[in-house]
C-alpha cells in the first residue's frame, strides 16, 4: 500500500508488518554551488533533519528508505558534506535501525560518509511487496518490472501558475502517471540490445528472453524533500522532462494525462489541464 504523509514530501509503503517511510532528493550540500558563486548560505542539514525527525516521530516507521541523492555534489564529497552528512545520519540511526539508500547521480562517493549500518542499494532500486522504487536515473531491476507500482524521485517535480499581471507561482507536486506496458517492453528490451519488430508481441518477448511478466502499470514522482531547491515544472512543455531518465525517454509514460497532487492532497488536474495556466 502507498500512502502519502500529508502534507509531507514523504511516502509510506507498507507490505505486510513492515512500514517503509520513503524520501527523496535531499542534495545535502548543495550550498556549496551557491558559494561558488558568491551567494553563503548557512548549511540547511539541521532544518532537513529536524523535519524528518519529525516526520519519525508522526509515522513510526519500520525502515527508512532515501530513494536517491542524498548529497549534492556528483562524483566527489566537498568538506561540508564530509561534515553534515555522517553527522545527519548518526542522528536518525538514534530512531530507526533500519536505514537504506538508494543511489542517485548525485551519490557519486557517498558509501565513506555512511554509517556501516545503512544498507546501501544501486539506482536500479529495491522492491517493497508490490511497489518498486528507484530513483529514475536508470532502468529498474527486471524485479521491479514486476510490481504493479513503481515509485522514482529525480525529477524534482513542480506545477507553475501565471496570474493576470504575468507573475509566475510555481509549487511542489505529486505526479501520478499511467504506463503504456508495450512501449515499456519495447525500450527495455533495446536496452539489453534486442530489437522488437513492429508485429512483435513486446511485453511477450519480454517474458520469453527474461521470464518476466510486465506488471507495472502506474508511476508515481515523488517530491523533493529539500524545499529550498528548485524543481522542473510539469506543466510549461516536458520535453526536457522526458529526458531525465530511461523509462521518462521510453514513451511509456502519459505525462500529458498525469494527475498532480498538492502535499495535502489536492487534486490540481492533469498536466494537459494546468498547461494553459502556466
Amino acid at each position: 500500500m502507498l500512502m502519502p504523509v500529508q502534507p509531507y514530501p514523504a511516502l509510506l509503503v507498507r507490505e505486510g508488518a513492515e512500514k517503509a517511510l520513503v524520501v527523496a532528493d535531499l542534495h545535502i550540500g548543495w550550498e556549496v554551488a551557491l558559494t561558488e558563486k558568491g551567494i553563503h548560505v548557512p548549511s540547511q542539514m539541521p532544518k532537513i533533519l529536524s523535519k524528518l525527525l519529525k516526520l519519525l516521530k508522526l509515522c513510526k516507521p519500520t525502515s527508512l528508505l532515501f530513494l536517491g541523492d542524498v548529497k549534492h555534489t556528483i562524483a566527489k564529497v566537498e568538506l561540508e558534506e564530509w561534515r553534515d552528512i555522517p553527522d545527519f545520519f548518526e542522528n536518525l540511526s538514534k530512531k530507526v535501525s533500519d536505514i537504506r539508500v538508494v543511489l542517485g547521480n548525485h551519490d557519486g562517493n557517498l558509501e565513506p560518509l555512511l554509517p556501516e549500518s545503512v544498507k546501501i542499494f544501486p539506482s536500479a532500486g529495491l522492491a517493497i511487496g508490490d511497489v518498486g522504487l528507484f530513483h529514475g536515473n536508470s532502468w529498474p531491476t527486471l524485479e521491479l518490472l514486476q510490481c504493479h507500482n513503481l515509485v522514482i524521485g529525480h525529477v524534482h517535480p513542480t506545477v507553475s501558475f501565471r496570474d493576470p499581471l504575468g507573475f509566475r507561482v510555481t509549487t511542489q507536486v505529486w505526479v501520478k502517471a499511467k504506463l503504456l506496458k508495450e512501449h515499456l517492453a519495447k525500450a527495455f528490451l533495446k536496452s539489453q540490445g534486442i530489437n522488437v519488430e513492429p508485429s512483435t508481441d513486446a511485453v511477450t518477448l519480454l517474458f520469453q528472453r527474461f521470464n518476466v511478466r510486465l506488471k507495472s502499470s502506474e508511476l508515481l514522482i515523488m517530491p523533493h524533500f529539500n524545499d529550498f531547491l528548485g524543481g522542473r515544472s510539469m506543466n510549461r512543455g516536458t520535453q526536457a522532462i522526458e529526458y531525465l531518465g530511461p523509462i521518462l525517454r521510453s514513451g511509456s509514460v502519459d505525462l500529458d494525462n498525469a494527475e498532480t497532487y498538492l502535499f495535502d492532497g489536492t487534486y490540481l488536474g492533469t498536466v494537459n489541464q494546468l498547461r494553459s495556466l502556466s
